[in-house]
């Protein structure tokens, strides 16, 4: 594998081209050596098309990293959370108990906002947003952004994966000062009490749980929203990770939600052309989903199912004698979270972003069944434990969902509508979909087609899409609050799982500076694609 290098990026110089991809320089005069070096010069000064007017029209070229053969993965970090800034607290397993928990915070924040007034008008706080990191709305000061992680990380639950959620979105619809809190709670979770952590055991597998593992560590390596994990050793001697679902969770989903929601209002910090109400409802159906641990179990099956013989991605076992609708145990795999592989060599950041990205294609267009949780620890690069070779390893299918064959025709009829850059089309299956209502101004629905064909120029490029230098997320900021000013309806609610899945990879993409050939991807999918009705439909509901 090499590289040509120019003053601002690295281009792979070498690529597996699609299956019938002309090689030979139309201008016969020129050698193929020629052809090359001329194509190299073009693309140092950010000439793209050069390719195109050497070779002529062809399918995109479709780069497949392969990790080095003396590749060593350090696992150092391996299955390391933040539990450094996790502790242990217990969780208030009663709806009351909950309830008074987010009242204590309404209490906290309405007087953390009234300081920050009185400190703002003499002169000792902050007084614009941006100066020092701060913001103009009193509400979000950094007492009360301390106020709310505190309590979304002792109550988890609903509240928290809402956070979670709400932690993706772009600066343009949530305030920047907002987002930062809710990042700092999607790296961060109290642990339960050993009396809370054994009685969830008890009523799962009865007093005798412990007997079930040859060894069990009562202290968790991983927490999130929902639950925590242990490592444990089964009799047979396999090693297994066993999630244990905290007290009250399950119960207090919609109360959860509702509190949350009502105390965030009242420092009047929603847009309304978010749509929240829209959504919280599917925020409310996922949340319910992912408590339901038999659910998740059968994900996985299905998961490892439709991976088959996949050797670059893998979908731990479950152990379903040690399962139930509040525990879930499985295979424990080692790995690197993909965000902690930003120091490995650029030829391991192209394949975790490729991979990614290729996994995310076919989940939407191939499987029509999506983990549409993009959060990064859910994602490992790891070894595969039949192979011993590196591969990206999958946990955590809570999120998963099913999408029906009518919506991803459409949904492909948009993207390919970007992909050939017809506009029309682009805003006929909008309304199709339910983008639009088909009584948007010119100005909505010019930024809604200018916002999707900047997300398609990734899939729109017959070259490898180097993601170090891009600026789409930019560009995307600028046309959002245009959006939300004229926006007449939400989006359809497979939209909201299917873009926070999307959005997470093109985020690990440009995290790791990495090229990938999305273009190449989707050409090589789209190609196999069949319209219409197949009876493939995924229910694990």
């Amino acid at each position: 594998m090499g590289y040509f290098q120019d003053e601002t990026r690295v281009i792979p110089t070498f690529f597996k081209l699609s299956e019938g991809t002309t090689t030979e320089p139309l201008d016969k005069t020129l050698t193929k050596e020629e052809a090359e070096f001329l194509i190299k010069a073009a693309r140092s000064v950010e000439d793209e098309n050069a390719e195109q007017a050497i070779y002529g029209d062809k399918n995109p070229q479709v780069y497949r990293p392969e990790l080095p053969k003396n590749f060593e993965l350090n696992l150092e970090l391996g299955n390391m959370h933040t539990l450094s800034r996790s502790n242990e607290s217990k969780v208030p397993a009663t709806r009351i108990g909950r309830l008074a928990t987010f009242g204590q915070l309404a209490i906290g924040l309405v007087g953390g906002a009234t300081a920050e007034i009185t400190k703002r008008t003499f002169g000792f706080g902050k007084q614009l947003q941006g100066e020092d990191g701060g913001s103009k709305n009193p509400f979000l000061s950094d007492a009360n952004a301390d106020r709310i992680v505190a309590t979304l990380c002792r109550v988890r639950g609903a509240a928290l994966k809402l956070g979670q959620m709400l932690s993706i979105q772009d600066s343009s619809t949530v305030p920047p000062a907002l987002l930062q809190i809710f990042e700092r709670v999607r790296q961060s979770a109290d642990f339960m009490p050993l009396k809370q952590l054994h009685r969830q055991m008890r009523d799962a597998f009865g007093d005798d749980w412990r007997d079930k593992f040859a060894e069990f560590d009562d202290k968790p390596f991983a927490c999130a929203s929902i639950g925590q994990v242990h490592k444990a050793v089964l009799k047979d001697g396999r090693k297994v990770a066993v999630k244990i679902q905290y007290p009250g969770v399950a119960e207090g989903i919609d109360s959860d939600i509702d509190n949350l929601v009502s105390v965030l209002s009242v420092g009047g910090i929603f847009p309304k052309g978010m749509f929240l109400d829209a959504f919280i409802g599917v925020a409310r159906k996922e949340l319910k989903q992912e408590c339901d641990y038999e659910r998740e179990a059968r994900a996985m099956r299905k998961f490892r199912e439709l991976i088959g013989d996949w050797q670059d991605v893998y979908v731990p076992e479950v152990i379903d004698e040690l399962s139930s609708a509040r525990v879930l145990t499985t295979e424990l795999v080692y790995g690197k979270p993909v965000d902690a592989c930003v120091e490995e060599p650029q030829v391991v950041k192209d394949y975790i972003a490729g991979k990614f990205i290729e996994l995310c294609l076919k989940e939407i267009f191939v499987w029509r069944f999506m983990q549409t949780d993009p959060n990064w620890s859910n994602f490992f690069l790891g070894k595969h434990p039949k192979t011993g070779e590196p591969c990206l390893v999958l946990l955590d299918f809570g999120a998963s969902r099913a999408y029906g064959k009518k919506f991803v025709d459409i949904y492909m009829n948009i993207i390919k509508a970007a992909y050939d850059g017809d506009k029309q089309k682009i805003i006929e299956h909008s309304r199709e979909i339910g983008f639009l209502t088909g009584y948007e101004t010119t100005v909505m629905e010019n930024a809604h087609v200018e916002s999707v064909l900047i997300m398609g120029e990734t899939l729109a490029s017959n070259h490898p899409y180097s993601f170090a230098h891009q600026d789409v997320t930019t560009r995307i900021q600028k046309l959002i609050p245009v959006m939300l000013e004229h926006r007449l309806t939400s989006p359809p609610e497979e939209i909201y799982s299917l873009h926070r899945k999307l959005s997470g990879c093109y985020l690990l993409a440009a995290k790791l500076k990495a090229t990938v050939s999305c273009g190449g991807l989707f050409h090589e999918i789209h190609g196999n694609y069949v319209y219409g009705e197949d009876g493939n439909d995924v229910n694990i509901d």
